[in-house]
């Protein structure tokens, strides 16, 4: 499984092929691969990458025995097949407790696996390829929606907008041109004069090193601006709209994303600004009814004592790195998915029951 390095962005792009469940968690865990649909589906493919790691383990263990024993692994084998995939994906769960894309896909792969498993011609190795071809389907599935989230999102936006963005929610978070950032590419492609303002994104500068680079590359006019800037932005009118994605949304529109978010939407209001969230329904849970429910991750200190791996505080200082802030449903003035461009009040419940 090859994923580029996010951390490395944009200085380096690197490489790394991952070939255990350790490696993929890893990966997840230390924002080598990050954006909820994107960690979903990095999840998918992980979770068959480490079964097909342990059926290949288990055959070559079986195939030194006799045909006799062969045949009794083997009929014992589905039952197993579940347990060790259940484990799995228990394992990549557990990466980060945030992004619910990361659940979704993952039980999706849940069910797939044990669907395949009740049928009576079993055969570890077959199932395996059946669960890739899932995990490709996820893949392909959020491409797809990303492409109708930036034909939806584009709407929103008129000619010569000014655009203030947090974070980053395009191409590099997902499995195709992002969420509010293929907003701003579809806009652009259609002829659309935008210009972005890309905030920095402390900690972790994800608006500053992949935010930034993305539009560049895209030719989109973009100033990178320092997270503490954006309200003298919008005080000064050169922001038409925010624009941000999402890691998860509560039935009633309260909306959990990179830490910060919560600020924009406060000073958006003030300023008379709209606030939009761009997301797939995947981003959704419908089992919360608010956004108290939502659990936000807490991070390594060193991400705020350090920059760039370099000490910018006392090593001992204590830190609060809470990785998301929870914006509330009534500070946005539009929640875009794939089915629609939704207005307040929310009712995403209903939405799923319709």
């Amino acid at each position: 499984m090859l994923l580029l390095d996010q951390t490395r962005l944009p200085l380096h792009q690197e490489w790394l092929r991952l070939t255990d469940l350790e490696s993929v968690c890893e990966a997840i865990r230390s924002l080598k691969v990050r954006g909820a649909p994107a960690i979903g589906v990095a999840a998918a493919y992980g979770a068959v990458l480490e079964m097909r790691r342990r059926v290949i383990d288990r055959t070559s263990m079986v195939g030194s025995g006799n045909a006799a024993h062969q045949t009794s692994s083997e009929r014992m084998e589905a039952a197993e097949f579940l347990r060790e995939f259940s484990s799995i994906t228990a394992d990549l769960r557990a990466t980060r407790p945030t992004a619910v894309n990361l659940f979704h896909c993952l039980e999706r792969m849940d069910q797939a696996a044990s669907q395949i498993c009740q049928e009576s011609n079993f055969e570890a190795a077959s199932v395996c390829e059946a669960l890739e071809k899932e995990a490709i389907s996820i893949h392909e599935e959020d491409e797809q929606l990303c492409a109708r989230m930036g034909e939806l999102g584009s709407e929103l936006i008129p000619d010569k907008a000014g655009i203030l963005t947090h974070c980053n929610a395009g191409a590099m978070a997902t499995g195709g041109i992002g969420t509010a950032l293929g907003a701003i590419y579809t806009a652009h492609l259609s002829g659309k004069k935008v210009h972005v303002f890309a905030d920095e994104t402390r900690p972790l500068l994800q608006g500053s090193r992949i935010t930034s680079w993305e539009l560049q590359k895209a030719g989109i006019p973009v100033h990178l601006i320092t997270d503490s800037m954006a309200a003298t932005v919008l005080a000064d009118g050169r922001a038409d709209l925010v624009i941000v994605g999402a890691d998860r949304i509560a039935s009633n529109g309260d909306t959990a994303n990179k830490i910060g978010t919560l600020g924009l939407a406060i000073l958006a209001k003030h300023f008379g600004v709209p606030f939009y969230v761009v997301a797939p329904s995947t981003t959704l849970d419908v089992s919360l009814d608010d956004g108290m429910g939502i659990p936000i991750e807490q991070r390594n200190a060193d991400e705020v004592r350090q920059f760039l791996g370099h000490a910018s505080a006392p090593t001992d200082i204590d830190v609060f790195n809470p990785a998301f802030d929870v914006t509330p449903g009534n500070l946005i003035a539009a929640i875009v998915t794939e089915t629609g461009i939704h207005r307040p009040p929310y009712d995403f419940r209903s939405l799923s029951r319709g």
